[in-house]
């Protein structure tokens, strides 16, 4: 995934008086909006309110409000990556890994970041079958999600906490139906029994 820089120089003001801001700052802000909003209701006033940068700024490091969308998409891609992977990290075997990341997905399909939205959920509706370079920033992103749990299913099969007879892949494509799925409810504010759901998917794993 392409790494964003933390700083970037890019103001309103003449050449020679360059402004400096936090490039990972004015992104979450962006992240925010345009996951609250979608990417067709969310206008350049909305982008310079929730950045807080000035107009001029958002042109001069971005082309346009779709280039702030991608690096926004990419934004949100890397910090729920890294949260994927470290809910992972807390179990002891391939089993327990799994739990936890389903249960890391319940946590973030709740509140304010459940009603908030999913940037991924939200490109896949509103812009997969209109705009062919998000469509395939979408693809890509599912598919690493879908292959991370594979992995995980497998290394339980390894250390024998998951069957042997499993289906991996079936199952990990299942599960990301299932955990995409979490944040739309999410979105619509409906309430969400964790414990419950996560259990009945674990029984996909016996």
């Amino acid at each position: 995934m392409q790494k964003i820089a933390r700083k970037s120089r890019a103001s309103a003001l003449p050449p020679g008086r360059p402004r400096e801001f936090d490039m990972d700052i004015a992104l979450d802000g962006a992240v925010k909006v345009f996951c609250e909003r979608g990417y067709h209701a969310t206008s350049i006033g909305d982008l310079t309110a929730a950045m807080r940068l000035a107009t001029g700024s958002v042109y001069k490091a971005f082309r346009d409000k779709h280039a702030v969308f991608l690096a926004a998409f990419e934004r949100y891609t890397a910090i729920r990556g890294e949260q994927t992977r470290a809910a992972a990290a807390r179990g002891a075997n391939g089993r327990e890994r799994v739990r936890h990341v389903l249960m890391s997905y319940v946590e973030h399909s709740q509140g304010s970041e459940g009603r908030r939205g999913c940037i991924v959920v939200g490109s896949a509706v509103e812009l997969s079958a209109v705009d062919p370079v998000m469509r395939a920033r979408v693809t890509a992103q599912l598919k690493t999600n879908e292959a991370f749990i594979a992995g995980l299913i497998r290394e339980g099969q390894a250390d024998g906490s998951i069957p042997s007879h499993v289906d991996a892949d079936g199952t990990a494509r299942l599960m990301i139906c299932m955990t995409q799925g979490l944040r739309v409810v999410g979105k619509a504010r409906l309430s969400l029994e964790g414990e419950r759901l996560i259990g009945v998917a674990m029984k996909l794993l016996a």
